[in-house]
């Protein structure tokens, strides 16, 4: 499967942006999906995942919660991260993830089956 993102780019605090990633190639069998990120000269690390299909526990980092929401559009094979009150600290690559282990990829890369290519977010002050 190859995840593809999109919609990364320039925002000033305060501001919005719209995250998107495609899920191709063969079936997607995945239970869970998500985004992690890696800020500048930082680790990657988790920011927010959600079962693919069945299932409405939603995951976040507490750093984004109540600023970030995702969804998903299975009919689409997409996920969406969409990110209000933008801060600094959120400049990051954003990469979309899945996985089997929902609480496992809230913890670490080592439950992830797969990443996106990465998309660059940018927010000023």
């Amino acid at each position: 499967v190859q995840l593809q993102a999109y919609g990364g780019g320039l925002a000033q605090a305060g501001g919005s942006l719209r995250l998107s990633c495609v899920a191709s190639g063969r079936a997607f069998n995945s239970t869970a999906v998500g985004w992690y990120r890696q800020p500048p000269r930082k680790e990657r690390e988790f920011v927010a995942a959600m079962p693919w299909k069945t299932g409405s526990r939603i995951y976040y980092a507490d750093s984004v919660k109540g600023r970030f929401t995702i969804s998903r559009d299975n009919a689409n094979n997409t996920v969406y991260l969409q990110m209000n009150r933008l801060k600094p600290e959120d400049t990051a690559i954003y990469y979309c993830i899945a996985g089997n282990d929902i609480v496992g990829m809230t913890i670490g890369e080592g439950a992830l089956d797969a990443w996106g290519q990465g998309t660059q977010v940018t927010v000023s002050s």
